[in-house]
């Protein structure tokens, strides 16, 4: 069975394309414009990996990550950080990987395989 990614982004041509490229890569890929409603995707379906932005309305990144925490259930998902803000990358501690916008596909992918495998 295909390992699951859930990206976390308000950008919806981000989530357009890094869904592409898990998909086409052999991933299973839903996709979260908020932290609210990421939040309830995990609930319906626990992912194996989360990309996580962290300058997003409603409910930031570290926002986010803080509450999935707390729950416990869901806080041991490594997470990836993809963020347009340089500096911002590594404040969310427990993260696997911090990666700026715009990314490297190859690289993301590695990380990805390392984490999670293919």
């Amino acid at each position: 069975m295909a390992k699951k990614i859930l990206i976390v982004d308000d950008d919806q041509s981000i989530r357009d394309y890094l869904t592409t490229l898990f998909e086409d890569n052999g991933y299973q890929a839903r996709s979260a414009g908020s932290g609210a409603e990421a939040l309830k995707l995990l609930e319906q379906d626990a992912p194996d990996l989360i990309t996580l932005d962290i300058e997003m309305p409603e409910m930031t990144g570290p926002w986010f990550s803080r509450t999935v925490a707390k729950g416990g259930t869901y806080d041991r998902i490594p997470v990836i950080v993809i963020t347009g803000h340089a500096g911002l990358q590594y404040v969310i501690p427990k993260a696997v990987a911090s990666l700026t916008k715009p990314f490297d596909q190859a690289e993301l992918l590695r990380i990805v395989r390392e984490t999670i495998g293919q």
